[in-house]
C-alpha cells in the first residue's frame, strides 16, 4: 500500500522572500503580475499563507533556486510536522548526536534513502537519551524525512547551537512559554567574572537555556549543574552545555521547581549564578513555611527574590560565592527589611552594583547585581559592603535608550568588575571612586530601612569628589550648554512665516481613511506580537535587517527617545510586521509625556521592522509629501480629535485628517515643518544639556566642591 504523502507545511509571503532570497516587495510584485503564482491556501486576505511545495515548484519553473540558508530552512520545514508530534526533544537529541559526527559522516547521512536515513537518525537520537532530561521517547516517521535532511544540512553548515536555538524558539512558540527570556550573553559574561578564583563545580537553579553556565564554562567551571521549570528549557541548556562545555566536562541538568522541588537537596557548590523569576506571589510561601534554607529570615509573599538569595546561598560551600541578577524593588522593599539586615549583618551580602537600564528584561528598568558569599564560621564577619553605580552611565555612542544593544557593555563591566576586585583584595583600603564605587560600613547601613540601593549609597557622600575635577566637569558642560545655545538662537533666527491675513486660512481636508482608499497613502500597523517573540537584545548589525533569527524592530519608544531602532524580534513572528522604507511617517499610538510624537523614516530606520506601538504611513511621492504628512499628522489639534484618553492619547490612525493641497504647496510646508523639528530636535539637546550643568553646579556647591565666586 503506498506511504500516505506528508503535509506540505505553507509559508508566509516574508517567508518566501527569504526562501527565494528577495525582498518581500518582490514577492508582492510576482503576486500582482504572474496569473500562475500558487493561490492562497490559508491564513487570511492581509496575511496569506501558500503552500510550500507548491511555491518551490513555481520558484524551480522561473529558474529560481532557493536563497535560504539552512536555519531558515530548517525553521520552514518544521512546519511539516503534524500538531501531533511538534515536540522537538527527539530532534534536540539528534542535534546532540550528529555535533560530534564529522561533515563528511553528515554529507554521507543527508545521501542516504529516506529508509535508511530514518533508522541511523533514530538510532543516534537514541543513544543520546540519557544526557537530556525528560526525553520523549524517539519517533521518527516517513514525514520526518525532510525536516531531518534540513537539521542535518543545518548542524553541518552553520553548526549545532544554530541548530539548536531554531528547535527551541519553535518549542517555545508551541507551548506559548511566558517568561521564557535569555539573559544577554554580556550579562552573562559580567555575572560569570564576579565569583572570584576559578570555580570548579557550578549551580544555577533557574537555567533557562543555561547562558549562565556557558560563562562559567568558558571561565574554567568544569561540574555544572542546572534546573529549570519548563522542560523545554531544561532539555535545550542540557544539550547546549554538552556541545560547548567540552568532554571532560560534567553536566547534569534537571526538570522543576527548584524552590518547590530542589533536584539537588544535598548539594554544594563553590559558585551560584543565577536570573530567577521576578515578582512570583506564587513560589511557595505557604508549604515552606519551615524550610531549612531560611537561614536569614522566612520570605514575605511578595520577596521571592530574596527566597532565591537564600536558596543559592544554601547551596553554597563555606566561602562560597553566589552572584543573583535581581530587580531594584528587592534592595529596599520594606517588607525585606529584616532579611537584608541579616544577609549584612553575618557579612553574606557582599557587594550590589546597578546596571543601566536595557541590560536585561524587563528592559525599562535598571536591574541590580548582587553578589553574596556563605560566611565562614571560623572568620569574623565583613564590615562593608561595596556599592557600584553605572545605572547613569551613558548607552553606546549611535544607539539609545532601553535596549541592552544600547547598554556599553564595555564600560559597565570595566566599572563593576575593577571596583569588586579591588574591594575583594583588600576591603578596608578600598578607595571610593566619585559618583561610582564606594564601600560603606555595616553600622552606616543597618538603619530603619536598610536600603541597599547603590545610587543612594554612592551619592550619599560627595567628600570623595575632586574639588578641581568638579569644576573642569561643570565648565566643559556649561562651554557645551554655551554652544547649543548658540545654535538653537541660529535656527530660530533662520524660521521664515508670514500672517496669512486678517483671518486664519481654511482648506478642505481628507481623513486618512479616504486617502488610503483612495490610495495616496498606505496605513500599516504590525499585528500582535507576543511578549516570547522578543529578544532581549538589539541585533548587532547596525543598517541590516536580517542577523541569524532576530530582525530589527522601531517601537514608539524609539520615536519618543529619538533613537534609533532599538528592538529586536524572533523571525518566527517577523512576517506580521511591515518593514519600513524611506520617506515613511512613523507615528507613536500612545500620546503622553514629553519626546517626539512621530518622525519621518531616515537611513537609519530603512529596513528594520515596524514595531509594537506605531502607526505607518507611507505617502504616494507623486500625491503626498512626508514632511508636510508629518506636520499636520502630529499637530496637536488632529491629534485630539482623533484620539480618545485624557492624560495619555490612544490615537485612532484613519480619523485624522490632512488637508487637500497642491503637491508644490505642500512641499513648502513640507520644508518649514522640517526646520520646525531641527529646532524642536537642537531645543531638547539644550535642555539636556542645561540639566546637567546645573547639576553639576548644584551638587558641586552643595558638596563643598565649589564655591560661588565673589560678588
Amino acid at each position: 500500500m503506498p506511504q500516505p504523502s506528508a503535509p506540505s507545511a505553507q509559508v508566509t509571503a516574508a517567508e518566501i522572500s527569504r526562501i527565494a532570497g528577495v525582498t518581500r516587495a518582490t514577492v508582492s510584485n510576482w503576486r500582482r503580475r504572474h496569473d500562475d503564482f500558487p493561490a492562497p491556501s490559508g491564513g487570511t486576505d492581509s496575511s496569506p499563507l501558500y503552500d510550500l511545495e507548491e511555491v518551490r515548484a513555481w520558484l524551480a519553473s522561473r529558474g529560481q533556486h532557493t536563497a535560504a540558508t539552512p536555519s531558515a530552512e530548517l525553521r520552514t520545514t518544521l512546519r511539516l510536522r503534524e500538531r501531533a508530534v511538534a515536540g522537538t526533544s527527539d530532534l534536540l537529541l539528534l542535534v546532540l548526536a550528529a555535533a560530534r559526527r564529522p561533515a563528511d559522516d553528515l554529507t554521507g547521512l543527508l545521501a542516504l534513502p529516506d529508509a535508511d536515513l530514518l533508522k541511523q537518525a533514530s538510532d543516534a537520537a537514541a543513544g543520546a537519551a540519557d544526557m537530556v532530561p525528560d526525553a520523549e521517547p524517539v519517533r521518527f516517521t516517513d514525514a520526518d524525512a525532510t525536516v531531518l535532511r534540513a537539521l542535518l544540512l543545518c548542524v553541518r553548515d552553520e553548526g549545532a547551537q544554530t541548530a539548536l536555538g531554531v528547535l527551541a524558539e519553535r518549542e517555545l512558540e508551541d507551548s506559548a512559554a511566558s517568561g521564557a527570556y535569555r539573559t544577554p550573553a554580556p550579562l552573562a559574561d559580567l555575572l560569570a567574572r564576579l565569583v572570584p578564583g576559578s570555580p570548579a563545580r557550578v549551580l544555577d537553579p533557574a537555567c533557562g537555556s543555561g547562558t549562565l553556565l556557558t560563562a562559567a564554562a568558558a571561565r574554567g567551571a568544569r561540574e555544572l549543574y542546572g534546573q529549570d521549570s519548563l522542560p523545554v528549557q531544561a532539555r535545550r541548556a542540557a544539550v547546549g552545555l554538552t556541545l560547548t562545555a567540552g568532554e571532560d566536562a560534567d553536566v547534569t541538568v534537571r526538570t522543576g521547581d527548584s524552590l518547590r522541588a530542589d533536584a539537588f537537596p544535598d548539594l554544594t557548590v563553590d559558585a551560584v549564578l543565577c536570573n530567577p523569576p521576578y515578582g512570583d506571589r506564587d513560589w511557595g510561601h505557604d508549604e515552606l513555611a519551615y524550610d531549612s534554607r531560611w537561614a536569614y529570615g522566612f520570605p514575605p509573599r511578595a520577596e521571592s527574590e530574596l527566597a532565591w538569595v537564600q536558596h543559592a546561598l544554601a547551596h553554597l560551600e563555606p566561602g562560597g560565592h553566589a552572584v543573583l541578577l535581581l530587580p531594584p524593588a528587592t534592595a529596599s522593599r520594606s517588607s525585606g527589611r529584616r532579611i537584608r539586615a541579616e544577609l549584612i549583618r553575618s557579612g553574606a551580602l557582599r557587594a550590589v552594583a546597578s546596571l543601566p537600564p536595557g541590560a536585561a528584561i524587563p528592559l525599562h528598568i535598571g536591574l541590580q547585581v548582587w553578589v553574596l558569599q556563605r560566611p565562614e564560621p571560623a572568620r569574623p564577619a565583613h564590615q562593608t559592603v561595596l556599592f557600584v553605580d553605572t545605572a547613569g552611565e551613558p548607552s553606546a555612542p549611535g544607539r539609545g535608550g532601553s535596549r541592552s544593544g544600547s547598554v556599553d557593555w564595555a564600560r559597565v563591566t570595566e566599572q563593576i568588575v575593577s571596583a569588586w576586585t579591588a574591594y575583594a583584595e583588600d576591603p578596608d583600603g578600598f578607595e571610593a571612586r566619585a559618583g561610582v564605587a564606594r564601600a560603606v560600613s555595616v553600622v552606616d547601613l543597618l538603619d530603619e530601612v536598610v536600603d541597599v540601593t547603590p545610587a543612594r549609597q554612592v551619592r550619599a557622600s560627595q567628600a570623595d569628589v575632586d574639588p578641581q575635577e568638579l569644576a573642569r566637569e561643570a565648565a566643559a558642560a556649561r562651554e557645551g550648554l554655551a554652544a547649543a545655545v548658540r545654535t538653537v538662537a541660529g535656527l530660530a533666527g533662520m524660521a521664515r512665516w508670514d500672517a496669512a491675513g486678517a483671518s486664519a486660512r481654511e482648506w478642505r481636508t481628507a481623513t486618512v481613511a479616504d486617502l488610503a482608499r483612495g490610495g495616496a497613502l498606505k496605513l500599516l500597523r504590525s499585528a500582535p506580537v507576543p511578549p516570547t517573540a522578543f529578544e532581549p537584545e538589539a541585533n548587532a548589525a547596525k543598517n541590516g535587517t536580517y542577523s541569524g533569527n532576530r530582525w530589527r524592530t522601531l517601537t514608539g519608544g524609539d520615536i519618543a527617545r529619538g533613537s534609533e531602532p532599538t528592538g529586536s524580534v524572533l523571525d518566527v513572528q517577523a512576517e506580521q510586521m511591515p518593514e519600513i522604507a524611506v520617506g515613511d511617517v512613523l507615528l507613536r499610538n500612545l500620546v503622553s509625556g514629553t519626546g517626539p510624537v512621530a518622525r519621518v523614516a531616515g537611513e537609519t530606520d530603512a529596513g528594520a521592522l515596524l514595531g509594537p506601538g506605531v502607526h505607518l504611513f507611507r505617502p504616494d511621492p507623486a500625491r503626498l509629501d512626508p514632511w508636510f504628512l508629518l506636520g499636520f499628522l502630529s499637530a496637536e489639534a488632529n491629534l485630539a480629535g482623533a484620539s480618545t484618553g485624557s492624560s495619555t492619547l490612544h490615537v485612532t490612525p484613519g480619523r485624522l485628517r490632512v488637508p487637500l493641497l497642491p503637491l508644490e504647496e505642500q512641499r513648502r510646508y513640507g520644508e518649514a515643518f522640517r526646520h520646525v523639528e531641527a529646532l524642536r530636535e537642537q531645543a531638547r539637546r539644550t535642555r539636556d544639556l542645561a540639566e546637567e550643568t546645573a547639576r553639576l553646579v548644584s551638587g558641586g556647591l552643595t558638596g563643598g566642591q565649589l564655591v560661588p565666586e565673589p560678588t
